[in-house]
């Protein structure tokens, strides 16, 4: 065989083997509240805003909220940024980041919103 093919074919599967780990590690799961806290990977968390249990505390710069999941069970989440401009108007929160010291610190927040696309009931 020749030895530029073996070369060749030895580069590929390297940056294919490189490509894959590298995917892999980007990937952040879904999870529930109870995994979330029995883990030390970053997870991804969505629930429902606690109504009327959410400040911004302009000391240190942190975000304070809490999610509910569909069976009633609180995470207390703390992001390190400015409120989400929609925050009030969101259907569900996905919390991106890991739990530490009794509560969820996370790095990213997605608020999802209701659709303005979506045809209202009359």
């Amino acid at each position: 065989m020749n030895i530029k093919l073996i070369v060749g074919i030895i580069i590929i599967v390297v940056f294919v083997v490189f490509g894959v780990f590298s995917f892999r590690k980007s990937l952040t799961p879904y999870v529930s509240f109870d995994e979330a806290k029995g883990t030390d990977a970053i997870v991804q968390v969505i629930g429902k805003v606690a109504q009327g249990e959410s400040r911004y505390d302009t000391t240190t710069h942190l975000f304070h909220f809490t999610l509910r999941d569909p069976e009633g069970a609180a995470l207390n989440v703390v992001f390190d940024g400015t409120k989400p401009a929609n925050f009030e108007q969101a259907t569900d929160v996905v919390a991106i980041g890991k739990y530490e010291e009794g509560k969820f610190i996370a790095n990213q927040v997605l608020v999802k919103c209701p659709s303005k696309y979506e045809g209202s009931e009359l």
